[in-house]
């Protein structure tokens, strides 16, 4: 066993949808940890930030568990992946509840689509299979065709500070950034455990990965 993969447990998001997902995708060599202890958070090689819901309840629950501190070590430290929610929280701040503030690891904000959209037949939230545009190549993107499609329920997105942060990118009335990298850390706004071989392929690479981003996807 030379992978452990530690999911975050808050109480929020499909945690058993992807520790079944990962599982699959690393089989035998891959231990799947489902936590909320800090000192296994802080024993895993690669940590997963999942959540589906509202920011304000995830931050709420994050702060209730002491998990925040562990958090930023770990973001710090080691292969790194947030899940739609989990994506979110990464930012600084969300318009959710006139402003609710994120963990601040990554700059920028969380936006609702409500007045964003071109077309406001457009229905929120975002929900269904979109495709994602690669804007940069990166070790997660191996094995996964530039426009694959991936599966998302959202009526938030990200707007990271620096343009650099963005991976991928994803049009719903407008393009917006569905995937941010930097260094060891990789977020995304749709889900790969419910994105069927694209989804576990990213899963996969994200298990493999060692946090180095290199140029091209090697």
């Amino acid at each position: 066993m030379n992978v452990q993969v530690a999911v975050i447990d808050y109480g929020m998001g499909n945690i058993r949808s992807v520790s079944k997902a990962l599982q699959q995708a690393g089989g035998d060599r891959v231990e799947v940890v489902v936590t909320a202890d800090p000192a296994q958070l802080r024993r895993a090689s690669h940590v997963v930030l999942p959540g589906v819901g509202a920011l304000r309840d995830c931050m709420n629950e994050l702060e209730r568990l002491q998990l925040v501190e562990v958090i930023g070590e770990c973001f710090a430290a080691k292969p790194f992946l947030g899940i739609c929610l989990g994506m979110q929280a990464l930012l600084a701040r969300s318009e959710e509840n006139d402003g609710t503030p994120g963990l601040g690891l990554l700059g920028g904000e969380v936006l609702h689509f409500r007045g964003r959209v071109a077309d406001p037949a457009l229905k929120i939230p975002h929900m269904g299979w979109n495709s994602v545009q690669q804007t940069r190549p990166h070790p997660l993107w191996q094995g996964i065709a530039d426009g694959s499609r991936f599966y998302f329920v959202h009526s938030y997105f990200v707007r990271p500070q620096q343009d650099a942060l963005i991976a991928g990118c994803t049009d719903y009335g407008g393009r917006f950034a569905s995937v941010i990298a930097r260094d060891n850390v990789f977020a995304m706004q749709f889900h790969p455990e419910k994105s069927q071989h694209s989804g576990l392929q990213l899963l996969g690479n994200f298990l493999r990965w060692d946090g180095r981003c290199q140029e091209g996807h090697d």
